[in-house]
């Protein structure tokens, strides 16, 4: 069983500086490193408190020279976003910096309001991610690039530095739609998921297409899904559950505002139609009800507590599951997320 932490840079209500946020996350991926986790990993945001780390590469080459050990992904890069290009050139620098460490976790960015920012248009997202993670993979196993696509064109060019090895068993990409999932599948990556809907929901809807499609192009078992998701692990029962429920709350809330869950400019947007549909369930149950579901289907808890929901996940999902722990999130303090980090290091990954 694998075990990762991920780093969101959230900057709730904007009630701190931004530096202390940075200082912070970098604190937590040393912990990672210290504690004995199997992989650290950095999101990609823009433009907002929300999440604040517009180039995971170049946090995670940071982090790489302040560590020795852990494994060091993108928790994703946001194709769509991006030059597959530099993409690949990018994961190529941060393998050779790393001695090897580099994971490769893929994206398509849900948010209209970066989108915007971007002034790329929400409609070319499937296209430009579907297109732009095969040439960066491509590029990766063959060590140079070429593109001839819809949405990319350029001659043949070698990747320097060339990666320490290819990336066949290091890719990852996030799928909580039926298409995303099964696009996982097809590029070899292992699936990683946020928690965000009922583990029932997300085995019927994206695992078992995931794992079905997988079967369908390779003669071998599919990876078990890599799951995200929001943890508070604290001794004391009662402050577990009261502030676990209450960070797991304020950031479910952040979440609303910054994709416009409920939007109905999701059903009109070619590729999140999937996303159309989830906003009218959540106008039918109300944001009240929506945040509720959330809560429950996130892990905070007591050592033992948290370990029961673990395994139960695992029940419901029908196989083992590697972990992605979100650890600061919220108007969690700095130093209540450490402490949560470093009790889960000592009393749950052991166990499992």
């Amino acid at each position: 069983m694998h075990f990762g932490l991920l780093s969101i840079f959230q900057n709730y209500c904007d009630t701190q500086s931004d530096a202390e946020i940075m200082q912070g996350e970098l604190a937590l991926a040393r912990l990672a490193e210290r504690t004995g986790f199997d992989s650290y990993w950095a999101t990609e945001h823009h433009f907002f408190g929300y999440s604040m780390c517009p180039d995971n590469f170049q946090w995670l080459a940071q982090v790489a020279a302040c560590t020795e050990r852990i494994g060091l992904g993108t928790g994703a890069v946001i194709v769509p976003w991006n030059d597959p290009y530099r993409v690949a050139a990018k994961m190529a620098l941060l393998d050779q910096q790393s001695g090897g460490r580099a994971l490769l976790g893929f994206g398509r960015g849900l948010s209209r309001r970066e989108y915007a920012g971007f002034g790329i248009p929400m409609d070319e997202a499937r296209g430009r991610f579907d297109q732009g993670t095969e040439l960066v993979l491509q590029a990766l196993n063959k060590g140079f690039f070429e593109a001839d696509t819809e949405h990319f064109s350029r001659p043949r060019i070698d990747l320097r530095p060339a990666p320490t090895r290819g990336f066949e068993d290091r890719v990852y990409s996030i799928g909580v739609s039926p298409e995303s999932a099964t696009q996982a599948a097809v590029l070899g990556a292992q699936l990683m998921v946020l928690a965000q809907q009922p583990w029932e929901v997300f085995r019927e809807l994206a695992l078992i297409p995931y794992q079905e499609k997988w079967r369908s192009l390779r003669n071998s078992a599919p990876p078990v899904p890599f799951a995200g998701q929001l943890v508070f692990c604290d001794r004391d029962p009662v402050r577990a559950r009261e502030l676990g429920e209450k960070y797991v709350y304020e950031y479910f809330m952040t979440v609303a505002e910054h994709y416009e869950i409920g939007g109905a400019h999701f059903k009109e947007t070619r590729g999140y139609e999937f996303y159309g549909n989830a906003a009218e369930a959540i106008e039918s149950m109300g944001l009240e009800k929506m945040a509720e579901m959330y809560v429950g289907v996130n892990t905070y808890g007591t050592p033992d507590e948290i370990i029961e929901k673990l395994r139960s996940q695992r029940e419901i999902l029908g196989c083992e599951h590697d972990v992605l722990m979100i650890a600061k999130y919220g108007s969690m303090p700095q130093g209540e997320a450490e402490a949560s980090v470093e009790l889960f290091a000592q009393e749950v990954i052991p166990r499992l």
